[in-house]
């Protein structure tokens, strides 16, 4: 088929995906349509929901985000609001999960990635290091009300807790993504403090009442990202954000479903590839296997050195990543992103299939105007995939992506923000990220965080079988 100028503007929004043999090989079921569609020719450049217009907040008034047509949303759990039993709540929304719903009110836990040493803002009984500011928030909202009914601190005591994973068993990881040891001077967002405890773990929050703030020290101490369950067999999938190489990691758990009861960290390894943040190729299967990390808990080494875990891992013939950051996984493949990989620095998706131990790269940005620094993932009911963007570029409008079922990569919302002493904020907000984006069980709601300034959005619409 001869491709016109539309047709050429269509092939740069998809993502440059394997063919459907390997769907087919890999045995992906409905997650196969991710990698059946790469080769075949789109009719037009129309995908996804249609082009984006701002849309006022059905709670502020205030055209916060942009959306395609028919869609609608409101805002929830501001920073500053008053939190239960007193405080404000804090700002820096990360990742976060829903990880109950009962009767229409879903119940969300929320990461705060303050890196500051102003205090715990959470009772003591769920405070880790009791200077240190970054935390959780447990919130319940009612969407169909559009009723906040109430934000409880859940953790706190913590710094930088970045993203995370919800559990099969209804709670939340919040996973620290600073490093630092107890004694030693750190230099926080508000000055260099000596602080009590060790940090750079990941923390487990029940779905009611508090955290009991003790780190789960077996899953390693790093800049911790994302943390995934594979329900079926229980491990724990983790990523990790450093730069320039990182690794992708895994829990083996003990006693599945029972954390502290301690497990084996691992590092993943590729047979004959030590480097994969460059020179890699679309669809390509890798063997994999896995090494093991013998001192999981001894993150820093020497002067201040943060790569500890890494540097086991690499030692035992672990493979390099760079900037991991989103996780999700399915009984039939994990998906995790790499914010700066790729011959382009713009990002990089892969996907590892734990029955046949092979990993693919899925995608590979080649093209900023198409996708630039995805983060955080999560898979829609309706089978695509939601990205979270968070770009370094200063004059970027920051989005969510969707990945449809046929392979098409799509704008699905944009940040608007802009405030003039609304909810006393001031300022052109558009670079800011959007994070911790999961949908309600049903699929009526996309939940996701505005960094700065902190909120979340709960967005509905005319969804659509195949898209997000």
């Amino acid at each position: 088929m001869r491709l016109n100028s539309e047709h050429l503007a269509a092939s740069r929004r998809r993502f440059l995906l394997c063919g459907g043999s390997l769907a087919a090989a890999l045995g992906l079921g409905r997650i196969g349509g991710l990698l059946a569609s790469a080769g075949n020719p789109i009719a037009d450049n129309r995908a996804g929901y249609g082009p984006l217009a701002p849309v006022r907040d059905l709670t502020t008034g205030l055209p916060l985000l942009t959306l395609p047509a028919g869609f609608s949303y409101r805002s929830f759990g501001w920073e500053g609001d008053a939190l239960v039993g007193g405080g404000a709540c804090p700002g820096a929304h990360d990742g976060m999960g829903v990880v109950a719903a009962d009767g229409g009110v879903i119940t969300l836990i929320r990461n705060h990635e303050v890196v500051r040493a102003s205090g715990t803002f959470a009772p003591a009984a769920a405070s880790y290091d009791p200077v240190c500011a970054g935390g959780t928030v447990t919130l319940r909202y009612d969407p169909d009300r559009g009723e906040l009914l109430g934000a409880t601190p859940s953790l706190s005591g913590t710094l930088q807790n970045c993203a995370g994973g919800t559990t099969p068993w209804g709670s939340w990881l919040s996973c620290e993504e600073f490093v630092s040891s107890a004694g030693a001077r750190s230099v926080l967002q508000d000055g260099q403090h000596v602080l009590s405890r060790d940090h750079g773990f990941v923390f487990e929050v029940p779905g009611e009442g508090l955290s009991n703030a003790e780190p789960l020290v077996a899953m390693g101490q790093f800049r911790h990202e994302a943390a995934s369950v594979h329900a079926r067999s229980g491990i724990v999938y983790l990523t990790e954000d450093h730069s320039p190489d990182a690794g992708f990691y895994r829990f083996v758990p003990r006693v599945p479903g029972q954390l502290h009861a301690g497990g084996r960290l691992q590092m993943l390894a590729v047979e004959d590839r030590a480097d994969l943040r460059r020179g890699m190729r679309v669809g390509a299967l890798l063997p994999v296997h896995w090494v093991d990390i013998e001192h999981p808990d001894r993150g820093i080494e020497g002067d201040g050195d943060i790569t500890g875990v890494l540097s086991q891992g690499v030692a035992a013939g672990g493979s390099r990543f760079s900037r991991l950051e989103g996780c999700i996984a399915t009984d039939e493949v994990v998906y995790f992103t790499s914010t700066d990989g790729g011959d382009l620095a713009a990002g990089q998706v892969w996907g590892y299939f734990p029955d046949r131990q092979v990993l693919v790269l899925i995608f590979e940005s080649t093209d900023r105007a198409v996708l630039d620094y995805p983060d955080n993932v999560v898979l829609s009911p309706r089978g695509g995939l939601v990205m979270c963007q968070d770009s370094a570029g200063e004059a970027v409008v920051e989005k969510l992506h969707g990945l449809t079922a046929q392979g098409e990569v799509f704008a699905f919302a944009g940040n608007n923000v802009v405030l003039a002493g609304e909810r006393g904020f001031n300022g052109d907000f558009r670079n800011s990220e959007w994070a911790g984006a999961c949908f309600s069980p049903d699929g009526r709601w996309l939940f996701a965080n505005i960094y700065r300034p902190g909120f979340s959005v709960a967005i509905t619409g005319p969804w659509q079988q195949g898209l997000i």
